[in-house]
């Protein structure tokens, strides 16, 4: 039994620390929001985010961030990743040295273009070897249903991955390791982008093969970015690239495709994200990656077609048609064809 604490109780952080007490684990989980606190704690639910799911009795959820990180063999930070930044400031005073920090975050910081574990390098006085990546395709309503789940943990160090793997390891959450973090947090933040264009073309009415072209082109962008960055070409072919990329284009669970639908059927922005609970992280993601492949001199025409229609309220119907008249080309190496 470990002591993990969760950072974070929106439906993602609430479902890891539901599976982390099935494991048999001592939980805390930490929300800003008092009435989430006291729902996890007096009625053993989350029915602001996670509705339906009995919490085990082994989850204790607070508002005082020292009382969950104090003698944490493991923290998992499971909040949005705008908020990484500032939430690891403040965590930084009770984190012992050898706790493992687990990002289950997908997302890129918009200012800087760095990843989590770059922004937790920088916070927590560049300790990598502590870090592990938790990414790939996983909604949480189906992780806490006990559908079958596969998902990665990636690090520098493969003693913290293990670590990982073993302790949130059930029959139905399936967890392999690798040491390409760099693969795995780009593959997780870049498809949200590609699940908003995807939401756009199901929401102007079009089929299959139109999500499929968009799947496959989004793979090449995603690609292109992330072995520029360093990443493996086999990371973006796994769990943590093409399977969170096919999850999330295609599922009905998934905030970004959501988001992109209602674009695609006219809606603004504002209006979308006014109805919405949780955030979609491929908005602000979008911006982030626009930067990125810009610094890089990468072509990512998709990126730049959500880029427009989220932030230059151009409509969804000309993104398509933009991407649809670019110039023809050879597919070749099919992610170095822009």
């Amino acid at each position: 039994m470990k002591r993990i604490s969760v950072i974070g109780a929106g439906n993602w952080g609430t479902a890891l620390a539901v599976m982390a007490a099935r494991a048999g684990h001592d939980v805390r989980i930490w929300s800003r929001n008092p009435s989430v606190v006291d729902s996890i704690n007096k009625e053993r639910s989350n029915s602001a985010y996670l509705a339906g799911t009995q919490i085990p009795t082994n989850v204790r959820a607070t508002l005082e961030i020292n009382d969950v990180l104090e003698t944490s063999d493991v923290v998992i930070l499971a909040a949005p990743s705008h908020a990484t930044r500032e939430l690891l400031r403040v965590m930084r005073p009770w984190l012992e040295g050898g706790t493992i920090i687990v990002s289950a975050t997908k997302g890129i910081e918009i200012e800087s273009g760095k990843r989590i574990s770059e922004i937790a390098s920088e916070e927590l006085a560049g300790e990598p070897s502590r870090f592990v990546c938790l990414s790939g395709p996983s909604f949480a309503k189906e992780v806490v249903e006990n559908h079958p789940t596969a998902i990665v943990a990636a690090s520098e160090n493969p003693g913290a991955a293990q670590t990982v793997q073993v302790a949130l390891s059930l029959p139905t959450l399936r967890i392999y390791t690798n040491n390409d973090v760099v693969g795995t947090e780009l593959g997780g933040s870049v498809k949200n982008v590609m699940a908003i264009a995807a939401g756009m073309v199901a929401g102007m009415g079009f089929g299959a093969n139109s999500v499929a072209a968009l799947i496959t082109r989004g793979l090449a962008e995603m690609t292109r970015l992330a072995l520029s960055e360093g990443a493996r070409v086999e990371t973006l072919m796994g769990l943590a690239g093409l399977g969170d990329l096919v999850l999330t284009c295609n599922g009905s669970l998934s905030r970004n495709r959501f988001v992109g639908h209602e674009l695609g059927k006219g809606r603004t922005l504002e209006d979308i994200e006014a109805g919405m609970r949780e955030i979609a992280e491929g908005v602000k993601t979008t911006l982030a990656v626009r930067g990125l492949a810009d610094r890089k001199g990468i072509e990512m025409p998709i990126t730049n077609e959500v880029y427009q229609v989220l932030y230059e309220r151009k409509p969804a119907g000309a993104a398509a048609r933009a991407l649809m008249t670019r110039p023809l080309k050879e597919e070749g190496n099919w992610y170095d064809a822009g």
